[in-house]
């Protein structure tokens, strides 16, 4: 039981937001706070994964990434080419003919993130990863990311859409409470409903599968923009935002030039 000016000690490093490369969405005052939880919801091959690499990537801050959906080549070969700017393609083939001792030794520098690779990580996975990142740091990381929910494997079993709806919202209550926990920004990824899957239109609150938008903090939806010349733009909406502006139709969003060789996400208006 705390009184407010015991709680001034109390809240600990709670609220206070992590650097982000995405200038947009802090004019839409969307941040990522410690001991907060967000959702990032987008149809396959949008770009979620990317967009919470180059946040992962970004701020020199501790960091542990539970990466369900992509294997340990995809990760590395990514962050490679985002940290270096080299072409992605050319990164590939250095790691597939063994010529990586220049990356390796930049790489070891960021010692402070950290990945794992279990496709089906249940709660213990997550916990007992959290405690050991604890035990060789002495901190608990500052960001979180769990790429994707639905990869978990939660305490409810999963027998129908009621279920599977429960068994989400359930998992969701719990990465909140890990954010409150561990003083980290947890930030899930998520899908969208079938109608959405196609990534090419505004995606609406609504749109997120499975209904747990109750919990998160945040939410955020990305769909995307493909030009006649094959260049990529990544529109975010802040679909819900606790704190700060929201437009739960998806309608509004600050966009992004996505690099394809550099894997980079970048402002719109940094590019112009």
């Amino acid at each position: 039981m705390y009184s407010l000016a015991q709680s001034v000690l109390a809240k600990g490093a709670a609220g206070e937001p992590l650097p982000s490369p995405y200038k947009g969405l802090a004019r839409h005052e969307v941040e990522f706070r410690r001991g907060e939880f967000s959702l990032i919801a987008a149809g396959p091959g949008t770009g979620k994964s990317l967009v919470a690499l180059n946040l992962a990537l970004h701020g020199n801050v501790p960091v542990m990434y539970f990466s369900a959906d992509s294997n340990a080549s995809t990760q590395l070969s990514r962050a490679t080419a985002i940290i270096t700017g080299d072409d992605i393609r050319d990164v590939k083939l250095r790691l597939l003919a063994d010529d990586f001792d220049e990356y390796t030794a930049m790489l070891a520098k960021r010692w402070w993130i950290r990945f794992d690779y279990n496709a089906r990580p249940t709660i213990a996975d997550i916990e007992l990863n959290l405690r050991a990142y604890f035990e060789v740091f002495g901190l608990f990381p500052h960001l979180i990311l769990v790429d994707n929910i639905t990869n978990v494997v939660g305490e409810t079993p999963v027998g129908d859409a009621e279920s599977f709806t429960f068994g989400l919202e359930s998992l969701s209550e719990w990465m909140s409470d890990m954010a409150r926990v561990t003083g980290a920004h947890v930030l899930a990824l998520h899908h969208v409903t079938g109608e959405h899957s196609d990534g090419l239109t505004p995606i609406p609150l609504s749109g997120v599968k499975g209904k747990i938008a109750r919990v998160p903090n945040v939410v955020l939806t990305i769909h995307k923009e493909v030009d006649e010349m094959g260049g990529v733009i990544l529109h975010i909406s802040d679909v819900k935002n606790r704190e700060g502006f929201a437009d739960p139709s998806g309608g509004t969003f600050s966009s992004y030039v996505f690099n394809s060789s550099s894997m980079r996400i970048t402002d719109i208006d940094d590019t112009l």
